[in-house]
């Protein structure tokens, strides 16, 4: 059987402004708002951790560091929490914590798109694969989506894209993809269409944000023309190397949550509060409460 490079980078490309939760990311970054006890940026850190992943590179932007600090120690906290015995604070601290060096932070200073933050990464990724995780898209299930991809790319190589079933009347929302023929975890991947018209998708799988792609990628992004939106298009940079390199497809089959919206933002708060067993019992009676008495405005 054929090895493949071991995935050990990961990207988040955290520059956004956040501008749908303003004034609330006016001094906070869209990323550190937190999913009941952890920011929408640890969770996704925790799924790339769960799946293998040894090195985190960020991509930020101004007023973004407190990004960095919330992945550094804070020595007078830690101290404070131990002098006053809250073993369980300092435990769930050092649970979030990477390993010394494992993290790279490096500035996309205008934003230029999704292709231009990936390519912004390139020196630190260097000559092998790597995992991209969009941080607005917290992803909740059993097995995390990328140790999944992982576990497909072992078999297929190549380059990885998560999808996940939308009803038909809205893919004309989402970049959708080609499906080819299925494989075992996944799928030969024939095209991708960004955001077809109604009653055209090829398919009802839309791209999630989780991928696993091959270095040959930042060759194509470092002399790509602006696409959509005058923005540097990962999209376009992945037909582009399709032309040489195959991709496959993984269907995520548990629940994904578009914290970049309010309402994704609000459904991730409830979902993980009712996959905790004692918030669960608490909340269930209130949250039916609420459904049967509040009234929309």
């Amino acid at each position: 059987m054929t090895e493949f490079k071991r995935v050990r980078k990961a990207v988040f490309p955290v520059a956004g402004l956040g501008t749908r939760f303003l004034p609330a990311t006016k001094a906070v970054p869209k990323e550190m708002l937190t999913v009941v006890d952890r920011p929408v940026i640890q969770h996704v850190f925790d799924e790339a951790r769960a799946a293998g992943i040894e090195h985190f590179v960020f991509v930020t932007g101004r007023n973004k560091a407190v990004i960095e600090d919330h992945f550094d120690l804070q020595i007078e906290l830690q101290h404070t929490l131990s002098e006053r015995g809250k073993t369980e604070a300092l435990a769930a601290l050092a649970d979030a914590m990477p390993e010394a060096g494992r993290t790279s932070f490096t500035r996309q200073q205008e934003p230029l798109g999704l292709g231009h933050a990936v390519w912004c990464a390139r020196d630190i990724i260097g000559n092998e694969p790597f995992a991209l995780l969009l941080p607005d898209m917290v992803m909740q299930h059993e097995v995390g989506c990328l140790s999944a991809m992982v576990d497909l790319y072992g078999r297929t190589g190549g380059n990885i894209i998560s999808t996940e079933e939308v009803p038909w009347d809205e893919t004309h929302k989402y970049g959708v993809v080609v499906k080819g023929e299925e494989i075992d975890g996944g799928f030969h991947l024939e095209g991708m269409v960004e955001k077809p018209p109604k009653g055209t998708a090829p398919s009802n799988l839309y791209i999630n944000g989780r991928y696993i792609l091959q270095p040959e990628i930042f060759d194509i992004l470092s002399s790509q023309k602006p696409g959509a939106g005058g923005e540097i298009q990962l999209t376009d940079a992945m037909l582009a190397l399709a032309d040489s390199q195959p991709f496959y497809g993984y269907t995520f089959t548990g629940r994904t949550f578009d914290c970049g919206s309010r309402e994704g933002f609000i459904k991730a708060n409830v979902a993980y509060a009712m996959w905790d067993r004692e918030m669960a019992e608490s909340l269930r009676p209130e949250l039916e409460a609420l459904l049967r008495d509040i009234k929309p405005v």
